[in-house]
């Protein structure tokens, strides 16, 4: 499972707030080829991954992704897109 955390550090402050949570998980495949379902969070004071899972604002999924071709940032991409398919 992978767990995206996105943090806005201030650069006036220094404080590092978490504003965002997406969780992509392996839900099946070959070692070759795998698939994942990709859940963003709602937005909120406090970020969980029991929360993000049980009550996403998204879900999405990539399907068929060749595990071992390409780093794992086109993984991301792919499901980000999968989550939000108006921005594709």
């Amino acid at each position: 499972m992978l767990v995206l955390k996105l943090e806005l550090h201030s650069a006036r402050t220094g404080e590092i707030k978490e504003i965002g949570r997406t969780i992509i998980a392996n839900v099946g495949g070959t070692q070759e080829r795998g698939d994942y379902i990709c859940k963003v969070a709602k937005k909120r004071e406090t970020f969980d991954n029991k929360n993000t899972w049980s009550k996403p604002l998204r879900i999405g999924e990539v399907k068929d992704y060749p595990r071992l071709s390409y780093n794992v940032w086109r993984l991301v991409i792919r499901a980000l897109k999968s989550a939000f398919p108006e921005e594709s």
